[in-house]
């Protein structure tokens, strides 16, 4: 039994031996090169998606690095806006107050001559006022000096003693 189970041990052997000889033939006169060529497709597929992944890494960097510099460009646009509107409204209020203060300036001078000749048309009103006020004064006193025969005699005598001394 020794020897059968040898011989048949020996015969499995080299029948297994064969299929497998005969299975390695099939594979690589068959499917080996298929086999080759779908891992080279499966290996160049990858390849390329790692490029394309790559290539998209670096256009977004591209693009990040873009929109950064516009990013920059636009707050600094921002910023001279700003600041140009900052100083054309200190130009405007610095314009207005000075308009201000010509017109208050223009406004206490015109008062100044309201004031002035109203003053003058004051003053020429009390001096009329005081004229006829004299006028009246001293025609009664001259109607009273005048009433006496001797009063108006004394008068004139008195004038005319005036006029020789100048």
């Amino acid at each position: 039994m020794a020897k059968l189970l040898e011989e048949f041990s020996l015969g499995l052997f080299f029948w297994q031996t064969l299929l497998f000889g005969l299975l390695l033939f099939l594979l690589w006169k068959f499917a080996w090169k298929p086999i080759l060529n779908a891992i080279n497709d499966r290996e160049e597929g990858i390849k390329n998606a790692l490029d394309a992944a790559e290539d998209a890494k670096k256009e977004m960097q591209n693009v990040t690095a873009d929109s950064e510099k516009l990013l920059k460009e636009a707050r600094a646009e921002r910023e001279a806006m700003l600041k140009e509107a900052r100083e054309i409204k200190d130009k405007i209020v610095a314009d207005a107050k000075e308009q201000a203060q010509i017109e208050g300036d223009k406004l206490v001078k015109q008062a100044q001559a309201t004031i002035e000749s109203e003053k003058k048309a004051a003053v020429a009103d009390i001096k009329a006022q005081v004229a006829s006020l004299s006028i009246d004064i001293a025609e009664k006193v001259i109607k009273n000096e005048l009433s006496d025969k001797k009063k108006q005699q004394k008068l004139v005598d008195d004038m005319l003693g005036d006029v020789k001394l100048n």
